[in-house]
Formats: C-alpha cells, structure tokens, sequence
C-alpha cells in the first residue's frame, strides 16, 4: 500500500513538472535574453526584465493550453480509475 501511495506521489510531481516545464523554461530563456542585452546597452531598468517575460509566458500557456488539458485529462481519468485499487 505505501509504494502506491508513494508511486502517486511521484507520477503527481512528474506530471507537475512536465506541465510547468515550458513556461519555466520560456522564462528563463527570456530572461537571459533580457540580462545579456541590459548587460550590453548598460540598461538597468526593473520593469524592462518583468514585462517582456510575462508576455513571453501568456503567450508559451496560450499554445500549449490544449496540451497541458489533455496531459490533466488523462492524469485525472487515470487516478479516478484507480481509486479502487487503493481502497482494498
């Protein structure tokens, strides 16, 4: 019972992870984008490192919003289903 319950506990945090992973990752390539041009022109501006990396974020979970559904869909369905099994 406690490697199903810990097996849950690691399929949950991959799941979790695989759905965070491309808007971390848009916003981390943004970000070093950002720095290494503020580092070039010598800018040091706060709000020019925030807007362009919230806009880059929306965007990335605007396109993979019916991906990141399916992927929860079927995580979903799949711990319903095996409700029963961690009942008995």
């Amino acid at each position: 019972m406690e490697a199903k319950l810990i097996g849950l506990g690691v399929e949950t945090f991959k799941i979790a992870l695989m759905l965070s992973l491309p808007m971390l990752m848009a916003g981390l390539i943004a970000g070093l984008a950002i720095s290494i041009f503020q580092a070039t022109t010598q800018i040091n501006e706060m709000t020019l490192s925030f807007v362009p990396k919230i806009i880059l974020v929306v965007i990335v979970i605007i396109f993979m919003m019916p991906w990141m559904m399916n992927s929860m869909i079927e995580f979903t369905t799949h711990m319903i289903n095996r409700i029963p099994h961690f009942l008995f």
